[in-house]
């Protein structure tokens, strides 16, 4: 058992590592090949297609991979759930798009953009059809891994053959779709070794798993709201170049936090069956002092990553970063005694409920900074990490009430 969650923990460590490698490969080439302008444009579409990519994940990675793993090995119930799993994203995928033409409306820096916008969304189209729910729920996580890193691997490489400057921009969704195109080739083949017996889909059962994933999507909307929804207000409200420096300071922040989610995803199957809240203090007690740690010297360090991620010119968000620390202190713990917590335990509604609530506070502090005329990027940041506190602590507390249901 022990070895198993420290092998699909290293697994998915390995993959976090690769997400944190290749943007940090492409990032610094791309701010210094693009304008200002042009980066900006890659970002706040970047940050749009998160929405939609939500739309179309819908929570899945949650709730079908606990269901695979309440299959117990089941290949017909297995296949049963892959292919409404694949159907409901297929739909989600429609309204997805709908949503999208509705922004291309509204929003200028979209309008302006539509070719590149709708490239974009050719990746979250064909996400679709990845599986790595049912790969996550088989605790094969090198499965999700090998495909991870050959996909980014092939699109990276090409943007620095293909991207030379603001002309060159729609390479970049093109090579993405070209990557996840031959990841689905390979994600399919694997699929074939683990003989699941796939079933025709019912209606009735991809209604009853949307029904049932709607919670999970609910919070990662929520979550999502007081991230994505920064970058799209600034891209509203601000100008380009603050998109930019913003978008520079919270890559380096996401950089990290990619950090923390091999650990919460490591433990998350095994949570889901034994239950343990020793799991959760242990794991708490070996990662939180490094988090502490990191912090530190993220403060003292912040010129010199933001130096490497953007270039000399993207110094201006040097003190964004510095004011966002407190949103890895907060958001590790927060994470933990979430769903690989909470969720275990079946207290999903409150999982759900603690990201609304922060998602809430998020929202109308940046109602009361647009009100007031104070939507500035310092004060964003100062409210994200006041929202990722609220956040941490909503769950605390559902984890003291709730304490008597863990196995001590």
């Amino acid at each position: 058992m022990k070895n198993r969650i420290a092998i699909n923990t290293a697994m998915l460590f390995l993959m976090n590592i690769a997400k944190l490698i290749f943007p940090f490969l492409t990032l610094p080439y791309l701010t210094r090949v693009l304008s200002v302008d042009g980066y900006a444009v890659v970002s706040y579409v970047k940050t749009t297609m998160q929405y939609m990519q939500l739309i179309v994940d819908f929570g899945f990675m949650l709730s079908a991979s606990t269901a695979i793993v309440n299959a117990s090995g089941d290949k017909r119930k297995i296949g049963e759930i892959v292919s409404n799993t694949v159907v409901a994203k297929l739909f989600l995928s429609v309204v997805s798009f709908a949503v999208l033409c509705i922004l291309c409306l509204t929003v200028p820096l979209l309008r302006e953009n539509i070719l590149y916008t709708l490239l974009s969304f050719g990746t979250v189209a064909l996400s679709a059809f990845l599986v790595d729910y049912l790969f996550r729920g088989l605790e094969q996580m090198q499965e999700i891994t090998f495909r991870f890193v050959l996909m980014k691997g092939l699109a990276t490489g090409l943007t620095f053959v293909f991207v030379h400057g603001d002309i060159d921009i729609l390479w970049i969704p093109i090579l993405d779709i070209l990557g996840t195109i031959v990841s689905l080739i390979l994600v399919w083949l694997r699929v074939k070794k683990y003989e699941i017996v796939f079933v025709a889909p019912k209606l009735s059962v991809t209604w009853a798993q949307l029904k049932d994933s709607f919670r999970y999507f609910m919070s990662d909307i929520a979550t999502t709201a007081y991230g994505a929804l920064n970058t799209m207000l600034i891209g509203i409200l601000l100008t380009t170049e603050q998109i930019a420096l913003w978008s520079v300071a919270m890559q380096v922040i996401s950089a990290v936090q990619v950090m923390y989610s091999p650990i919460i995803n490591g433990i998350h199957p095994e949570m889901v069956r034994s239950k343990s809240l020793a799991l959760i203090k242990r794991t708490c007690k070996i990662f939180l002092p490094i988090v502490i740690i990191g912090c530190i010297a993220m403060f003292f360090l912040s010129d010199i990553a933001i130096v490497i991620v953007g270039g000399e010119k993207y110094l201006p968000a040097s003190p964004i970063l510095r004011l966002l620390i407190p949103v890895l202190l907060f958001s590790f713990p927060g994470m933990l005694i979430g769903w690989p917590a909470l969720g275990a335990i079946g207290r999903v509604k409150e999982t759900t409920t603690s990201t609304i609530i922060s998602a809430v506070f998020q929202c109308a502090g940046l109602a009361v900074l647009i009100v007031f005329n104070q939507f500035t990027i310092i004060n964003i940041a100062i409210l994200r990490c006041a929202t990722e506190f609220v956040l941490l602590a909503a769950r605390f507390v559902y984890c003291l009430l709730y304490r008597r249901e863990f196995n001590q």
